[in-house]
C-alpha cells in the first residue's frame, strides 16, 4: 500500500477537542489517515509539500439527482411545479442507460472538481436494472465515494419500492466496489399510502440501509403517523428538504435521531419553503447539505453552505431586531458550523460518519487541499473562512481513499473531452425528445 506525507498546510480537522486550524503533517497509509502531527517522520512515504494551502475533510454533497447532469441549467428559471412538470412529467421516460451513465460520470467528476469527495446520489430515474447499473458504473468510473440511493420515477402510492432490485444491487453491482454503498430513495409518507410507507421503511431497516425521502411544503399525509407508530423513524432515516414541517414533527424526528438534508439554494429559488436550518439548530442538531439538481443550480456544496449560513443569519438578525429593537452583538451561527454542515453532518446523513467528514487517524483519507495563495483568498487569516469562501479555482487537490483524483487544479485519470462530448450529445437528444422542456 502506498504512503503519502502531506507537509506544510494548515489543517481544519473538524474533530472535537482539536484546534479550529493547526499546522501539522498528515500521514496517509493506503486508504486511511495514519497520523496527524508536527514534523512526522515517515521516510518511506512520498512527501507532498502544501505550504500556503488549507486542508479540509472531503466535502459531502448529501443530495444530488446526478442523472440530470446532461440537462444542466435548462431549468434555471423553473419553479418547483415547473420542474416537476417538465422533468418528471416529460424528460424521465426518454432516458436510456447511456444517458444515465454519462450523466453520473460527468456529474460525479464535477463533484470531485468542486472538492466533494462523497456524494449522495439520489437516483429516482432507475427505470430498469440496466438504468441502475449504468448509473452505478458512472459513479465507479469517476472514482468518487458515493451512496447510490436507488429510486424510481414517481409511481402509484400503493406500489412498494422494488425490493428485488435492491437485493440484486446488494448482491452484485454495489457489493463489488469499496467506495460505493447502497441506500433507498423511497417515496416516503408524503407520496405513498400508509401501508406502503411502513413496508418501504421496514425493508430499508431490515437491510441496514439509509432510507431517504423528499418532503416540502409542510403538509403531512397519513403515512407519517403510520411510520412513526411502527417505530421506523431513526438514525438511518434521512429527510430531504423538510421545509415548513410543523415544529412538533421536527422535534419528534430529531428525538428519533433522523437526519435532515437541506438544499438551500434550490429550496429558496424554486419555492420549496423555508429551509429547515433554524428549526434544527434550535433543537441542537444541524442540517447536512445538498445541491439537488444541476438542471437548476450549480453543484457546489460550499455555495450551499454560504447560502444556508447567510439566509439563517438574516432570519436571526431580523428576529433579534423585532424582539429587542436593536441589532445583535454577535452572529447566531459561525463559519465553522456552516463548514460542518458540508462535512461532518453530510457524512452522518449518509451513514458514513465513522469513515469520512473529519480529518483524524483511522478515518478514510478523503481530503481537499484549498490553495489560499490565490488572490480571492489571500491573505488567509482565517483558515475556516478561506475554505468556506473557496471556489472551484481554489480546489487544488482532491484525495479519495488515499488516491489523488485531482492534482495541480486538474482532474486525473479521465478523458474530459470525450466525457463532455458524450454529455452534450445526451443532453441535446433529451431536449429534442421533450421539445426543449
Amino acid at each position: 500500500m502506498s504512503r503519502t506525507l502531506l507537509r506544510g498546510a494548515r489543517i481544519v480537522t473538524m474533530t472535537p477537542g482539536r484546534p479550529d486550524a493547526e499546522r501539522a503533517d498528515i500521514l496517509v497509509d493506503g486508504t486511511r489517515i495514519a497520523a496527524i502531527g508536527q514534523d512526522l517522520d515517515a521516510p518511506d512515504a512520498e512527501p507532498v509539500h502544501l505550504t500556503g494551502r488549507v486542508i479540509i475533510p472531503g466535502l459531502v454533497n448529501a443530495h444530488l439527482h446526478t442523472w440530470q447532469t446532461g440537462l444542466r441549467a435548462v431549468g434555471v428559471d423553473w419553479t418547483l411545479m415547473e420542474y416537476l412538470t417538465h422533468l418528471h412529467g416529460g424528460a424521465v421516460k426518454h432516458y436510456g442507460p447511456d444517458d444515465m451513465y454519462v450523466s453520473n460520470l460527468a456529474g460525479a467528476l464535477n463533484q470531485l472538481n468542486c472538492g466533494n469527495t462523497t456524494l449522495g446520489d439520489w437516483c429516482h430515474n432507475s427505470l430498469t436494472p440496466e438504468h441502475a447499473d449504468a448509473a452505478v458504473e458512472g459513479l465507479v468510473r469517476a472514482g468518487i465515494r458515493a451512496v447510490f440511493l436507488h429510486g424510481t420515477p414517481y409511481r402509484d402510492p400503493d406500489l412498494p419500492h422494488p425490493l428485488a432490485e435492491i437485493d440484486r444491487l446488494l448482491e452484485g453491482p454495489v457489493r463489488d466496489h469499496a467506495l460505493l454503498t447502497l441506500g433507498m430513495a423511497v417515496q416516503g409518507p408524503q407520496y405513498s399510502s400508509p401501508d406502503i410507507s411502513v413496508a418501504d421503511f421496514r425493508a430499508a431497516a431490515e437491510r441496514g440501509l439509509v432510507a431517504s425521502f423528499h418532503q416540502s411544503g409542510g403538509d403531512l399525509a397519513p403515512g407519517w403517523d403510520a411510520v412513526h407508530a411502527a417505530g421506523l423513524f431513526g438514525p438511518r432515516t434521512n429527510v430531504v428538504h423538510g421545509s415548513d414541517l410543523p415544529a412538533d414533527w421536527i422535534r419528534t424526528l430529531v428525538e428519533a435521531g433522523v437526519t435532515f438534508t437541506s438544499t438551500p439554494e434550490n429550496e429558496l429559488g424554486q419555492g420549496h419553503g423555508t429551509p429547515v436550518t433554524g428549526s434544527l439548530l434550535s433543537l441542537g442538531p444541524a442540517p447536512s447539505l445538498g445541491t439537488d439538481v444541476d438542471t437548476v443550480v450549480p453543484g457546489q456544496v460550499l455555495t450551499a453552505a454560504r447560502v444556508a449560513l447567510a439566509h439563517q443569519r438574516g432570519l436571526d438578525h431580523a428576529h433579534h431586531r423585532q424582539s429587542t429593537g436593536t441589532h445583535a452583538d454577535t452572529p447566531s451561527i459561525t463559519a465553522k458550523q456552516a463548514l460542518a454542515w458540508a462535512t461532518v453532518e453530510g457524512a452522518k446523513a449518509l451513514g458514513l460518519a465513522d469513515q469520512v467528514g473529519r480529518v483524524e487517524p483511522g478515518m478514510q483519507a478523503d481530503l481537499v487541499a484549498v490553495d489560499t495563495r490565490a488572490l480571492n483568498l489571500w491573505p488567509a487569516h482565517h483558515p475556516i473562512a478561506a475554505a468556506l469562501h473557496a471556489d472551484i479555482a481554489n480546489i487544488e487537490a482532491v484525495m479519495v481513499a488515499g488516491r489523488w483524483r485531482k492534482r495541480d487544479h486538474a482532474l486525473l485519470d479521465c478523458d474530459l473531452d470525450t466525457v463532455k462530448g458524450r454529455l452534450q450529445e445526451s443532453g441535446e437528444r433529451l431536449l429534442r425528445a421533450t421539445d426543449g422542456v
